[in-house]
Parts: C-alpha cells; structure tokens; sequence
C-alpha cells in the first residue's frame, strides 16, 4: 500500500512544500498531480485572493482550480459565521483577500471603527498603514470580536524576514492590552478543519502536509490528522528531535515523491527520529541499552 492510499484527501501547504517564492519544489507538481485524492492547497497567507493563489499553481503545472485553495482569510470568514450573524459589518484589515473573503460569507466589509463593526478580522497586507491598525484597536475597544487569520511574526521575503501578520497583531494587542479572540490560520485548527468540511471528509482520514513543525505540524495536530513533514522548506529531522509532542509528525520523507511510496519502505517519524538521535548521539539506532531523551521516548512509544 503506498503512503496516498491510507487517506481519503490532503491538506497540503504552500510555500516550502509546492513552492518556493515562485518556482515549484523539485517533485512537488509530479507528485501531486497523481496522487488520486482530492487535495485543499492551504496558506496562511492572508493577503492573496485563492484566485491568485491558484494562478500560480497552474502556472507551475497543477490542474486546480480556485475552489482548490484555502486561505486563513477564508477560514477566518468561515470562523466568524459561529459568532457573528451573517450580513453584519465587519472591519477588514489586510490584503484584498481579507475583503473578498468576507463578501464571499456575506458580510459587510468596512474600513473605519465609526461603522461600527461587529467584529474585526485583521489579516497581513503590503499596503496595511498605521491608521487601518488604529481603527482595529478603535473597534475592539468598542466591544468588536477580534479575529487574526494568522499570527505568524514573520514573512519571508527576496531581501530577509519582514514582520508578518503576527507582528501586526501585536501592535494592536500593545493599544487594547489583550490578544486578539480568536486565531484562523495554522498552529490553530480552523484553516484545516474548514478544509475537511470541504473535502467532506473526515480529519482523521485526511493527511496532512507541511515543512513548518511549531505551524502546518502542530496544526494538523489540533484538528485531529496525520502529517507528512517533507524536508524541502523550513524544518529537518534535527528539528523534530527536540519539538514538543505537538509539533512531532507522523511521516518524514525528503519529499513529495513520498506519497507514492509503499508504506512498507517509509519509516514513520518516531524511527526517523531515533536514527536521527543516534547519528547525533553516537550509539547505533538499534541500541535499547541507552535510554532516549524523554520527549523522543514518548513519540517512539
């Protein structure tokens, strides 16, 4: 049985995983496109609309379309129907996709806290100004619902790390003393829960893939799925050595060509993760004798 086949669909990550900036992960695009299970391509990025998103995607080979993509400003829209009527005024902070993801679930996007708003979902922008976070802090402290689509504290650019959405949350949270209600984007499980309610399936049945332990990893935990963690973006086998038990994956592989591959050749992440402690430890992967760091221990059990 290939890896694929003990799932009924995917949530699979973007950057670091499909892409990186704009070409495609080496294998990502072959992989994917005959992996035979429907697919949710999930980012937390706030500020591109899915439209744009899957632009890109078939620009690098995939068949999908838009419906395929699934933003935290979708699961943040998706989030606010459980607290927030419908047809309500809501502050829109961030990206023209923060917007349309609203208008999408049939709220009233606004841009001043005069209109007063019955919620504030504040997603990252490029164009986002010191005024558009004064109006969110001006809103939450007339009583508005606070949501972030994500509260990553950086952005990987060309040039560096920018501050991310995360940093933003964090000047408004300076102005109202608190954080923010409620979180849409991975580590919290809204994004990959709104995806299974897509896919009609259930989270156990879906596998779940990422290259971000403390994001798309710790995430999947949450919702209930099991994850791949492929080592083509961020995180490495080093790295989920010493990740609490919510950040540990089920899978490791070095790419995407894993789906494919009999489960019987794929070592799950606890084997992974001992050979990688005794590569750095010295001793053999096989040696019982020694006893493992308690948290690898505990994956391993």
């Amino acid at each position: 049985m290939r890896l694929v086949d003990r799932y009924d669909a995917i949530v699979c990550d973007l950057d670091g995983v499909v892409y990186r900036g704009d070409p495609a992960v080496p294998y990502a695009v072959e992989s994917l496109s005959v992996a035979g299970i429907p697919i949710q391509y999930a980012t937390n990025n706030a500020s591109r609309p899915p439209s744009e998103v899957g632009e890109h995607l078939r620009r690098l080979g995939l068949d999908v379309d838009d419906s395929s993509v699934a933003t935290s400003s979708q699961a943040a829209a998706w989030l606010l129907t459980r607290h927030v009527a419908v047809g309500a005024a809501v502050l829109a902070v961030g990206g023209d996709g923060v917007a349309e993801a609203l208008r999408e679930r049939g709220y009233v996007p606004v841009f001043s806290a005069a209109d007063d708003p019955a919620a504030v979902v504040q997603g990252y922008g490029s164009d986002v100004t010191a005024d558009d976070l004064a109006q969110a802090a001006y809103a939450v402290q007339q009583g508005a619902l606070w949501l972030a689509t994500n509260t990553d504290h950086t952005l990987p650019t060309a040039s560096g790390f920018a501050p991310g959405n995360g940093a933003l949350v964090l000047a408004v949270g300076a102005a109202v003393g608190r954080g923010p209600d409620l979180v849409a984007g991975k580590p919290d499980e809204p994004l990959y829960l709104m995806c299974a309610e897509r896919l009609g399936v259930a989270p156990e049945r879906v596998l779940a893939i990422g290259d971000r332990l403390e994001t798309d990893i710790e995430g999947a935990h949450h919702a209930g799925m099991d994850s791949l963690l492929v080592l083509s973006g961020v995180h490495g086998v080093h790295d989920a050595v010493s990740a609490p038990p919510e950040s540990r994956p089920t899978w490791i592989a070095p790419d995407l060509r894993a789906l494919l591959e009999e489960v019987e050749s794929l070592e799950p992440a606890s084997s992974a993760l001992r050979e990688e402690w005794a590569a750095r430890d010295g001793s053999s992967a096989g040696d019982v004798s020694r006893p493992l760091p308690e948290g690898l221990a505990a994956l391993t059990e």
